[in-house]
């Protein structure tokens, strides 16, 4: 598949990139917003695509066959541009998506989206923003997976995820190489489309994981 990765430049999505990249099954496109970004990406023979999400994406997504949105605000902007790129950026995605044909839509979301108002008052704007596009791409009649992990640490992959809403310890960690992995993984796996869930670190491996998922 052709998959065009948005965030690719963010911590996450250049774990994503480099995922697709070494797999003989993906050919990743990373969408990056500033014309400095392409050189790291092109000296690993990884096609860029400058777009930024808040304006037209539609020539980004042309000819692809699966999106994965890692895009993020970043906990250091301010509200405007978390409703701008995790809101509306989103959103804009998904329309962009939609209209070319795409088969795959991917979304990393975030663990507490399904209660804004439960979580801490500085993240329920940004939680409250993710919910918003979370339900835009249900909504969209693409082949969605929603991905929510906890709390993000930048530890070495495991390999080995929890899933799902009865998850017991919340205040637990996942590295974002598992995320990275858990949303290439996903892509492959029939059983996550329509399906929205969330992962913490775990004992059970990624790819068998997230067949149970619900």
């Amino acid at each position: 598949m052709k998959v065009l990765v948005v965030g690719a430049n963010g911590t996450t999505g250049k774990q994503v990139v480099e995922l697709l990249a070494s797999s003989s099954q993906h050919q990743p496109y990373a969408m990056v917003r500033e014309e400095e970004q392409k050189q790291a990406f092109e000296q690993q023979n990884v096609d860029v695509v400058l777009a930024d999400l808040e304006k037209d994406v539609s020539e980004a997504v042309k000819g692809m066959d699966a999106v994965i949105f890692t895009a993020g605000s970043g906990g250091h902007t301010g509200d405007d541009k978390t409703i701008a790129v995790d809101q509306n950026g989103a959103k804009n995605v998904i329309d962009a998506a939609k209209k070319a044909g795409v088969k795959r839509f991917v979304m990393l979301s975030s663990m507490g989206t399904d209660a804004p108002e439960q979580g801490p008052d500085e993240l329920q704007l940004y939680l409250r923003a993710k919910a918003i596009a979370d339900e835009y791409l249900k909504q969209s009649n693409l082949a969605y997976t929603i991905v929510r992990p906890g709390s993000l640490s930048d530890d070495k992959a495991t390999g080995e995820i929890d899933v799902n809403t009865d998850i017991a310890d919340k205040s637990a960690t996942i590295p974002r190489a598992d995320v990275a992995k858990v949303l290439v993984a996903s892509l492959d796996e029939e059983t996550t489309v329509g399906k929205t869930f969330e992962i913490l670190s775990g004992k059970t491996e990624i790819e068998q994981a997230i067949q149970f998922a619900h």
